[in-house]
Formats: structure tokens, sequence, C-alpha cells
């Protein structure tokens, strides 16, 4: 990962000056995306072809071999339609990421080639339509004119080649849209955290909603508020069929919804394994087709965010059984409801939320009160504060199921127990596993969890501040008065001596007449003292 961090940091000294985060990173992501097809495409060649790694074990060399066999019209067409069956897309090979650079490296390199690459990759296959819009190479911040603008993409593509996109274990968009947030998110953080959910969270909540599901044949995930996916993407490391694991999401932004559709593509999610949707979730219902239900549930959704609802949204069927909709200025309980109402009987389903839904009141408190009343709410988990990109607040991790047998509620206190870093607070392997346990074991812990019955609940008004069910306070040791006594006692010894010793020292000074009036004054305000 350092290697990434480390290319990245040095392909956006190239674009820093020019844009503002929020924009570079588009450009990179935009750039790593395309390598990372190309160079898939390449290794899927030399395994088709049937020849060693180890003997074309560079990209030249693999470029090479893929000219050539194009070359061969007996081979064109099946090496072709293999490349499309088992990748979704082919490349020409003029538009090979690694042949751009080479031309960039030798300083003839073309905007417009880059562009026609994207184009012909766009135009060819739907999966792609619309995802190299955001990398705008006639933009005047990558440079006043063509040429210009041709050295700045010249730079960053020379930088970008290094990074090994392929063998990258883990999240490649996710990191390196993480590192370029932490690093560079003067713009780009205010609201980061509304699109990516940082690494340890995720894993979390993944590991949760994955509990008593892992054995399902058929797994599907679904995150209305799904930012850059990683959170689907997570659930998929906790079950043991994720080969056939299916994946809904939707997204309001549409550079977003891109970027969510480059990491799946990433993770090798085929294009009949993901059904996305670049739309508003709480303006118009979706999915309203089958599947509409799923095993999985998570979301981030934008904190305390305003929305538009009127009174026909009170027939809603994701909303009509609580009695009131969510306030306009805050639409927390709106994305909730539409989550619960897509998960399945068996499900669960995992929320990060502000605090302040679990005890603001008027409609917020109804809805609460029969979410409670259904045994909706399965646990509540207060997180650390300055966990996301772009906000310092503490926020809650919210467990729903359906059909629960009880309507007790457990809460977990994990607020104190954190990483402290520099930027942003994180949360070790152990933190992770301490919740998770935790909720599994579902059992009292002294000031960490505490599993309140309905009546507790009851007897709270349905308020589910934390604090009211886990006690976190620490005693103070019982003050010793007769120490302190004796402490202060010596303290006054050694300023009288240190008084007497000052004194002694200005009476037997030298001075001369001038001096005379503030000696004088001086050595009075002493024997006052004493």
């Amino acid at each position: 990962m350092a290697v990434l961090h480390q290319k990245l940091f040095s392909a956006a000294d190239n674009l820093r000056s020019k844009m503002d985060a929020s924009e570079y990173k588009n450009y990179l992501l935009g750039l790593i995306f395309y390598k990372y097809l190309s160079d898939q495409l390449l290794g899927k060649v030399v395994e088709v072809a049937d020849e060693s790694p180890e003997e074309f074990d560079t990209q030249e060399k693999q470029a090479e071999l893929y000219k050539g066999l194009l070359a061969d019209e007996d081979i064109r067409g099946d090496l072709v339609e293999t490349l499309i069956d088992t990748l979704g897309y082919d490349i020409e090979p003029q538009y090979l990421f690694n042949e751009l650079t080479a031309q960039a490296k030798q300083n003839i390199f073309q905007l417009n080639d880059l562009n026609k690459a994207f184009i012909d990759l766009s135009f060819k296959y739907v999966q792609f339509n619309g995802l190299f819009d955001d990398v705008d190479l006639k933009s005047k911040k990558l440079g006043s004119d063509d040429q210009q603008r041709n050295i700045t993409i010249t730079e960053v593509l020379k930088k970008l080649n290094d990074i090994d996109v392929v063998g990258h274990s883990g999240d490649v968009i996710g990191d390196a849209y993480e590192y370029l947030i932490s690093q560079f998110a003067s713009e780009a953080g205010k609201k980061a955290g509304e699109f990516y959910t940082p690494h340890e969270v995720s894993v979390m909540m993944a590991r949760i909603a994955a509990i008593g599901q892992e054995d399902k044949k058929l797994f599907s995930v679904y995150d209305p508020t799904m930012g850059s996916g990683s959170l689907m993407l997570n659930i998929r490391n906790f079950i043991n069929h994720p080969e056939s694991m299916k994946y809904h999401g939707q997204e309001l932004n549409t550079t977003t919804f891109n970027l969510a559709k480059m990491n799946l593509i990433l993770h090798g999610v085929n294009d009949e394994d993901m059904r996305l949707r670049n739309g508003d979730t709480l303006n118009k219902d979706w999915p309203t087709d089958e599947p509409y239900t799923f095993d999985s549930v998570t979301m981030n959704p934008p904190y305390s965010a305003k929305w538009s609802p009127d009174d026909t949204f009170l027939d809603d069927s994701r909303f009509n059984r609580y009695g009131k909709l969510a306030p306009k200025s805050k639409a927390d309980f709106a994305f909730l409801l539409h989550g619960l109402y897509h998960l399945k009987d068996s499900g669960t389903m995992a929320i990060v939320l502000p605090h302040g839904v679990l005890f603001r009141g008027a409609a917020e408190g109804v809805i609460r009160k029969k979410l409670l009343e259904d045994g909706s709410i399965d646990a509540v988990i207060g997180m650390p504060a300055n966990l996301f990109f772009g906000t310092s607040i503490p926020t809650t991790v919210i467990i729903l199921k359906k059909n629960r047998t009880t309507r007790d509620v457990l809460f977990i206190d994990a607020s104190k127990e954190f990483i402290k870093g520099k930027n942003q607070n994180k949360l070790s392997q152990e933190n992770i596993d301490k919740v998770v346990e935790t909720y599994k074991k579902r059992e009292n812990v002294e000031k960490y969890a505490h599993v309140a019955s309905f009546e507790e609940i009851k007897e709270n008004d349905f308020n589910l501040n934390i604090p009211r069910y886990v006690d976190t306070f620490e005693e103070e040791e019982p003050v010793d008065m007769v120490a302190i006594g004796a402490s202060v006692q010596e303290i006054r010894k050694e300023k009288e001596k240190l008084e007497s010793s000052l004194y002694e020292m200005i009476s037997s000074m030298q001075f001369d007449e001038k001096n005379a009036e503030w000696m004088k004054g001086a050595l009075e305000v002493f024997n006052r003292g004493k």
C-alpha cells in the first residue's frame, strides 16, 4: 500500500496546484481504473495464449504478444471473443495504458489518443458508459491550451504506470480514494464522509451483517446510499459463497456512482451480478421489482440531510406504518426506514447515523417508538468521534432486524476504544473484534455493554441515548486530605525560606541614591508579606 500511496502523491503533484482535491481525485481514479482494465487484459492474453507468465513478465512483452496474435487473422476473432466472454471487454492495442505511457515517455503522447481510448471503450460496452466523464481532458484547469494539458497528463501517466493495480491486495479504488482524501482533503474532505466509509468501520458493519447468514448459497446486499461501494464489497469477505453474491446499490451523486461502479468492476464483480442506479433514494422508491428485499442492507447516508417530502409520502409503503415522516431538515430516519423496508425477514441491516436519532423528539420520537415496539432495533453501537472524513462528530451504528422474538436492545459503548490519529481516529483489529464478539454474546459487560429490556426502554420514554444504559463513569479515588494538608505546610515552609533568602539578598545589595527609593519600597513589600 505504501507504493500505491507514494505513486499517488507523486502523480497528484502535477495536479494539486491546478485544482482542488475533489477534482483531481477524479482524474487519478479514472486513470487508475483504465490502467487496471488494460493491465488485466494483457494478463488474460498471456493466459489465453497458454504462454508462461515468467517469460512474458513485462507489459511491453505482453503487449507485443497481443499485437502479434491480433495480426494473425486465424486467431484474432477467437481471441477477441474470448476476451469479451471472460472480461466483458477488449481494448485496441494502440489504446493500451502501457502504449500510451510509452508515448508519454518519448514525449509524443497526444491527449486525443487517450480521449479516443475512453470513447472506444464506453461506446462498445454499456457497462463503461459515463465512467470516464469526470476525466475531462479538455478542462482548462489542466492547462491553458492543448500543449499544456498534454504536458500535465503526460507526467501523470508516467507516474501512475508503475502502480501494480492488478496485484494490489485490497480495495484499490477505496485505498486510493481514502489516501487522496486524507492527504489532500481541504476541499474534498468537507463531505467525504458521505461517500467513503473508513475501512475499519466498514469491516465491523459487514461482519455483523453477515452473522448467521454465512452459509447462504445465494446472498444479496443492498446499499441505497452506496458511495464508493466499499460497504457492499466488504460483506463478501465474511460469507462462504462470495462468488454467487448479488450487489444492488443506488447513489445520487453521478461522480460517486461512477466511482462505485469502477470499484465493483475492479473487484471482479461481473456486470450481471451488479444492479446499480444513479438516482435519489428518498424521492422515489427503488427497486420496486424483484428482488426488492435483500439479505443484508448496509448504509452510511449523509447525516441530517434535507429532503422534500409532501403528504403523499405518508402513503408510501416505506413510511406509512410509522405515523410520521422524518423532518424535512433531517432525513436520517427516512434513510433508515427505506433500508429497513428493503430488508428480508431473515436479514440484517447496519446503518451509520449521528447520535441525534437516538434521543430527538417530535416526529423522530414517534418513529423511534414504533421501531422499538416492533422490535426492529436489535443493537445500538456508539462509535468514537472523528472516525469519518469531513466530520468530527461521534456516530452510532444501528443494527436492525425483522421478526425478532424479543424487543430488547443491546447497547455497546465503543466510543472510548480507538487509535488516536493525527487527522482521523481509527479502530484497531482488537477494537473491531471486541464489538463483534460482544454483539454475538449479547451479554452485559461492565462499562461497555448492556442488554436493555423493552420495559427499561419504555421507562426511559423510548430515549436510546447510550449513557442512559451503559454507565462508563469512573469514580475518582478518595482524596487524602491529611496528605494534602501536610503538602501545603511543606510548600508554605519552602516559600518562607525562599522569601527570607530573597530578602537577605536584596538587603545586602549595593545601590546608588537614584535607586534608593525603589529598594526601600521593595523591602517594605517583603516586610508586609511577612
